[in-house]
């Protein structure tokens, strides 16, 4: 068995480190594919909307692959790949919020991009997880410069995670929203008093779980 992990983003650094949290998570072969072009690091709506044409991009090579997964947390060209291959195709967002709902009735977000709380909020009204939804705490700083530092990255994420929690108790599982913060996730799992879900790991568990569901049924 063998998927795709595509980076949105043009960064092969960060597609290896994806690759890397993703693989104790998968029973089988994980190929990282980087966007084409478009944007290092997604911060915007503009740059979100370039990796979905990006990502779609890629579609000629995917026919291979028993299963897809889109490392993007807004997750991008998610659909179009969805409707073009007859295989599972995953997002990040999807399979995180799917697994924070089934933990808990209230969920939110943390991330470092404030630009893109809007479409955050859409992806869960279009999963179904709108009223799940609690909304998106942003960390302090500017995103590139935190993603460039992992120590401060953790720090800024778990203060938001910690500002989620006060501002809102019912909230019963956070997710930190990013491909790129995936490392930063692993590290803040366990430290806080709500469960911390790991988009890609979350993606790998959905992608196994379609693709073994797809075999039993075809």
């Amino acid at each position: 068995m063998r998927i795709a992990l595509i980076n949105p983003n043009t960064s092969t650094a960060t597609t290896g480190q994806m690759v890397q949290i993703a693989t104790p998570h998968f029973r089988g072969a994980i190929d990282g594919l980087t966007a084409p072009f478009g944007a290092p690091l997604i911060t915007t709506a503009d740059a979100l909307d370039r990796a979905a044409l990006a990502v779609h991009a890629l579609l000629p090579q995917l026919n291979r692959y028993d299963g897809i997964v889109v490392s993007a947390f807004g997750d991008p060209g998610q659909g179009v790949l969805a409707r073009s291959l007859q295989v599972p195709v995953v997002g990040i967002a999807e399979a995180a919020m799917a697994e924070a709902h089934a933990l808990a009735p209230r969920f939110a977000v943390v991330t470092t991009t404030p630009e893109l709380t809007a479409r955050i909020s859409q992806r869960a009204s279009d999963l179904g997880f709108g009223p799940a939804y609690a909304g998106c705490w942003i960390t302090q700083g500017d995103p590139a410069d935190l993603t460039a530092d992992p120590d401060r990255l953790l720090i800024a994420l778990r203060d938001a995670a910690l500002a989620a929690l006060a501002a809102d108790p019912a909230i019963g599982a956070l997710i930190v929203g990013g491909g790129p913060l995936a490392e930063a996730a692993q590290a803040l799992a366990g430290n806080l008093s709500v469960p911390i879900i790991q988009p890609i790991p979350a993606a790998m568990r959905l992608v196994r779980s379609r693709i073994d569901h797809r075999d039993i049924t075809t």
